[in-house]
């Protein structure tokens, strides 16, 4: 004897698997990892804070002198 299935939970399953295959492939097209994301934000804020400290104290006040 066959086993009774739900149709509309089958149809569901089946848009599920096609929501996650897409997202799957977006994910290897485009998506990088937390920890990808995290260590660049970490060596773009290194880079500034470098660039910050070999500042000189009086470039901001070029172009005020009267």
């Amino acid at each position: 004897m066959s086993k009774v299935v739900n149709l509309r939970a089958a149809r569901k399953d089946r848009a599920r698997a096609a929501r996650a295959a897409e997202g799957d492939a977006n994910a290897a097209k485009f998506g990088r990892t937390k920890a990808q994301r995290q260590a660049e934000e970490a060596a773009r804020d290194k880079a500034t804070r470098e660039l910050d400290g070999k500042r000189r104290a009086d470039d901001g006040a070029e172009g005020t002198e009267e």
